[in-house]
């Protein structure tokens, strides 16, 4: 049994009811019992927005002077405006205080990203918030995710708000994630919501780091916040219009046609105009359209999500279905999107009835060493490698073998030594 495994099974573990961490401010909660207490204010008060190059030349230069590592969190429009831009980046540091920086107004922040280059930067679920810091020139070398680090400490909440306050005690109001940041001025809550925001996350990457330690699971969690620092940006997603909600629906190659049409135009209206796509058309008019293909503007009328528009809508929409209509047969996309891997789990008993034994086999043992590891299954291994190697295992269905697949499918080091013994038994002719 490893370090983590045995640690794992002790029942002080925090996330499941051992004493809070006791957070880096004045008076923190008694004990497990007491109330969290509300986080109202951050603590220098809220921080001017920087807008021009002159204020964010000063933010650099106290950015720069600080120590220790650095708390990020960005705010975006999801929902209101085209795209994932960021349109607000909350900091902290020691030394430095807070800063709240207006991407409109300084859009390039390549500059505060140098001078951060070699400090670790503390984000919560980084993947979410990367792409958009990326964007505008900050790309950290270094970082620890708090959202991530509660994952594998077993933590059965791991939202920002659920984090503070089971950890470190303080509750904080999440009342503003979902307004439209693209909003000028932004008002004076939402400034104190978003500086809140990175108000204790440095107190709770140090809090997390000390439990990741006490279970044998801090390199593990430093090799996943490796992987996520060295991952490039993910490519555009091939034929996205497959995604559109509703599709199972649609059979017909030339129903798909006009869905893809109609998506495009959409995706066209929404980028030009700035607002999310679902301003514009709705997912569940786009499959309407496509299945009633309509002969005109009027047929539009009477379904959902076509009602309240007037001709000129009316008939540009129209005008993507006549288009998938006009379109040669050679030309329509095909039922199914080519998918790179292993079918579908649900097909495997009729098309490989041994790579399905192997896959149950597979699916109990990594499912077993989670609970018992206190984490979640995805984090111990994806499920999309357990399926890869089970479906096509190695050759030579050793250990090693096994382990070398794990390692070409991107698995961490941890992940490999973990899960390549389970695997390989799962996958063995008599497992």
């Amino acid at each position: 049994m490893t370090d983590a495994q045995d640690t794992a099974a002790e029942p002080a573990l925090r996330a499941t009811g051992g004493p809070r961490h006791q957070p880096l401010m004045s008076q923190p909660p008694a004990d497990v019992e007491s109330a969290p207490i509300p986080l109202l204010e951050p603590r220098e008060g809220i921080p001017p927005v920087v807008a021009t190059d002159e204020a964010l030349a000063e933010v650099i230069a106290a950015f720069a002077a600080g120590t220790g590592p650095v708390a990020v969190d960005a705010e975006r429009a999801s929902g209101y405006r085209y795209g994932q831009r960021a349109y607000l980046v909350q900091l902290r540091r020691e030394g430095a205080g807070s800063a709240l920086i207006d991407p409109v107004g300084c859009p390039d922040l390549s500059g505060l990203g140098e001078v951060l280059a070699d400090t670790e930067w503390i984000l919560h679920a980084a993947t979410q918030d990367l792409p958009c810091l990326r964007e505008i020139g900050m790309t950290p070398t270094r970082l620890f995710d708090t959202e991530l680090a509660g994952r594998l400490a077993g933590f059965p909440r791991v939202g920002l708000g659920a984090m503070v306050e089971n950890v470190l005690g303080y509750a904080l109001e999440k009342g503003h994630s979902a307004v439209d940041w693209s909003t000028r001025p932004l008002p004076e809550p939402w400034l104190r919501y978003a500086a809140l925001d990175v108000e204790l996350l440095i107190d709770l990457r140090d809090a997390l780091e000390k439990e990741l330690d006490r279970q044998g699971k801090l390199d593990w969690a430093h090799q996943e916040f490796d992987a996520i620092a060295a991952a490039p940006p993910a490519p555009p997603r091939k034929d996205p219009w497959r995604r559109t909600s509703g599709m199972h629906k649609v059979r017909r190659r030339r129903q798909m046609a006009a869905v893809r049409e109609l998506w495009t135009t959409r995706d066209r209206v929404a980028q030009r105009r700035d607002v999310s796509p679902g301003k514009v058309l709705s997912d569940t008019a786009i499959i309407e359209a496509s299945l009633a293909m309509p002969g005109d503007a009027q047929g539009l009328i009477g379904l959902p999500g076509f009602g309240r528009m007037g001709r000129r809508q009316l008939e540009q929409w129209q005008a993507a279905v006549d288009r998938a209509k006009e379109l040669p047969d050679s030309a329509l996309p095909q039922p199914g999107q080519t998918v790179a891997g292993p079918p579908p789990p649900r097909s495997w008993a009729d098309k490989d009835p041994e790579a399905a034994a192997r896959l149950s086999a597979a699916r109990t043992a990594v499912s077993a060493l989670a609970e018992q590891l206190n984490m979640p299954q995805e984090n111990l291994i994806t499920p999309d490698t357990v399926r890869r190697v089970c479906w096509e295992p190695p050759r030579e269905r050793s250990v090693e073998a096994v382990a070398e697949a794990l390692t070409g499918y991107g698995a961490r080091a941890w992940q490999v030594e973990q899960v390549a013994p389970l695997l390989a038994r799962a996958v063995s002719p008599a497992g």
